[in-house]
This record gives structure tokens, C-alpha cells and sequence, in this order.
């Protein structure tokens, strides 16, 4: 592995006991019906059981967990369609540091609602005609607060990498080591992450990044061998997958350690999320289905799992995320019923 990788286990580790009996410790599940379905044995990290029903309370809270005692009254700042906006407030509130987060006007109501009661601050924006960066960096500016990036940023990547080294050692556990894994890829901070976790446990696991087909910036990006910006006007129920763009930080380890990058369709991510009620018994918002969207619809290439001869293939994924609006959940379920 690279040295020029901006960060390694050690920091990834040094997260995990920061958040020791504090973050969930969420479950790895398996299913009968997904395995037979994929033709390999399936491992889910339920990260839709995590605090703030996201892996984005990890990140948060090794962040700000490290702000100094004298800094912490001037309070914090995030920019966030939902997720990580919930996981700042938590973190937040749980360390008593004044929180502001800008979020856009047509955010998930159940992510805004979360987010207030949680006591952060909202600044709300159009995310087509106002730049959520500028707004933030200007906030942080007037108060002295500490911004806090949403991916791109050495203490958030750590502490969503935990949800990877929690994964792989459950794994572990239960005797075996996946040849794939398979995680959502927004703006990249937990792929990021997970990737460092992995490939310092186990170099010879393939990684795949996942993400919508109207947001495919990750998979130009492998494409073209640079950092693209897409224009981000389609429409996607992914909200939590949203960046037009890899990080810079964030890229600068996905764009190595990652095997390759797949996308999804919205009607497979909703066929997805209505498979996770029905069998695992699980409610899974749209961004952190499109691990389990992609495996459902035999998107790994090549041999492909459950395809290898001689021997039963495993493959891990990651749920996400759990926070979807209650009429967007019924009409997943409602448009396919039988998955």
C-alpha cells in the first residue's frame, strides 16, 4: 500500500477507542434468501442501526471529540443533506458544543425534523441556486466556529473507517474473510475509510464503491484517471449521495485502494430497500441500499460472485443509512411487492 495515503490504521484504530461505548457496535446480518439469491454467502453491516440511523455518527463525533476544551463554545458547523447533519447534532449535543448545520430546502423531512430535535441550529438553502459551501464557510467565519466537512476531512474518515475494521473483525468471528466488499459511495469518507481498514487486514480483498447512476462522478472519475465534477441536476431518491464530486482527500485514497466502482438504477435501489424490509427485516433508506441493490442485480464483473469453482465465495456490504421518509418507504414496498 502507498505511503502517501493521508492516513492509516493507526488513526483508524485510535478513532475505534474514542468510540468505544459510545457508537453502536451494529450487527453484521445474514440471510438465506440473499445468499441464494447471489450464490455466495452474504455478510450485511447493519450501519442503518447506528446512532442517528447512519455510519455518519462516527465520523462526527471523532471530529469534534477533538476540538479543545477553549474552542468548543464558539461551536460547529456542517453542511449536510441529512445524515451527516444528524450525526454532527448528536455528537454535538452529547458534548455540549453549540452546532449549526446548513441543509437544503428539499431534504428528507424526517432527516430536518431529526436534526432540530437534536438542538442544532438550521440554516436552510436551495441547493440549486446557493453554494452550501459558501454558506457554511461564512458562518463559521462571523462566529469562530470549527467547520466540519461532511467527508473530506482527515478525523471524519477516520472514524467512519471504524465501521470497517468493526467489520472485518466480525467476520472474523464467524470464520470467515470476504473476497468482496461492496459500500456506498457519496462523497467518499466512509469508502475511504473502509478501504484503509481493509486493505491493512486483508490486502487481497476486492472493494467496490456504489453508487446511483445519475451520480456516477466516482465512476467518471476511475474512468478518466482525475477528479470529475458531474452537473448534479438528475434526480435521485439518493439523497445521501448527492456530491457532484470525489473529495480530494477522500479520492486520493479511493482512487487507489479501490478495485473499481459500480452504479445502480432508482427502480433497483427500490427494489433493494423493499428486499431488506421483506427478508432482513430492516429499513434501509435509498443511499444505503445501493450495496445491497448492486448485489441483488449481479452488478460485480468478471467471474463474479458465486461463480468460483471449487469453493463457496463471500462477499460484505454495508448498509448505510436507515432514515427515509415514511411515503417514499410505502411506495418502494407498494412498487414491488414481491422482490
Amino acid at each position: 500500500m502507498s505511503q502517501s495515503l493521508p492516513l492509516s490504521l493507526v488513526e483508524i484504530e485510535a478513532a475505534a477507542q474514542r468510540l468505544d461505548g459510545i457508537a453502536v457496535r451494529t450487527p453484521v446480518l445474514t440471510s438465506r434468501e440473499l445468499d441464494a439469491r447471489v450464490g455466495a454467502r452474504v455478510f450485511l453491516k447493519a450501519e442503518s442501526l447506528q446512532h442517528i440511523g447512519a455510519f455518519k455518527f462516527r465520523g462526527a463525533y471523532n471530529r469534534l471529540a477533538q476540538i479543545p476544551e477553549q474552542q468548543r463554545d464558539n461551536g460547529v458547523v456542517a453542511f449536510s443533506s441529512g445524515n451527516h447533519a444528524q450525526g454532527i447534532a448528536l455528537a454535538a449535543q452529547m458534548l455540549s458544543i453549540p452546532a449549526t448545520i446548513v441543509m437544503p430546502t428539499d431534504a428528507p423531512r424526517i432527516k430536518l425534523r431529526s436534526t432540530e430535535k437534536l438542538g442544532a441550529t438550521i440554516q436552510l438553502y436551495d441547493r440549486h441556486n446557493e453554494s452550501r459551501e459558501d454558506i457554511a464557510e461564512s458562518l463559521a467565519a462571523q462566529s469562530g466556529a470549527v467547520l466540519v466537512p461532511a467527508f473530506d476531512d482527515i478525523d471524519v474518515i477516520a472514524g467512519q473507517g471504524t465501521c470497517g475494521l468493526e467489520l472485518m473483525h466480525q467476520i472474523a468471528d464467524l470464520g470467515a474473510v470476504p473476497e468482496y466488499l461492496l459500500s456506498p459511495v457519496g462523497g467518499g469518507g466512509l469508502l475511504s475509510g473502509v478501504s484503509i481498514a481493509v486493505h491493512n487486514l486483508h490486502p487481497g480483498v476486492q472493494i467496490y464503491g456504489v453508487e446511483p447512476d445519475s451520480f456516477d462522478d466516482h465512476l467518471r472519475s476511475r474512468q478518466t484517471g482525475k477528479r470529475v465534477r458531474i452537473d448534479g441536476n438528475k434526480p435521485t431518491m439518493c439523497d445521501s449521495l448527492m456530491a457532484t464530486s470525489p473529495g480530494e482527500i477522500t479520492w486520493s485514497v479511493t482512487g487507489e485502494l479501490v478495485t473499481d466502482f459500480l452504479t445502480v438504477t432508482e427502480e433497483e435501489v427500490a427494489h433493494a430497500i423493499s428486499f431488506a424490509f421483506r427478508y432482513l427485516k430492516l429499513v434501509v433508506e435509498p443511499g444505503g441500499a445501493v450495496a445491497l441493490a448492486a448485489l441483488l442485480n449481479n452488478k460485480l464483473p468478471g467471474k463474479g460472485v458465486g461463480k468460483g469453482e471449487g469453493k463457496e465465495e463471500s462477499v460484505a456490504a454495508i448498509l448505510s443509512g436507515g432514515n427515509i421518509d415514511p411515503e417514499l418507504f410505502c411506495q418502494c414496498l407498494t412498487d414491488h411487492p414481491s422482490p
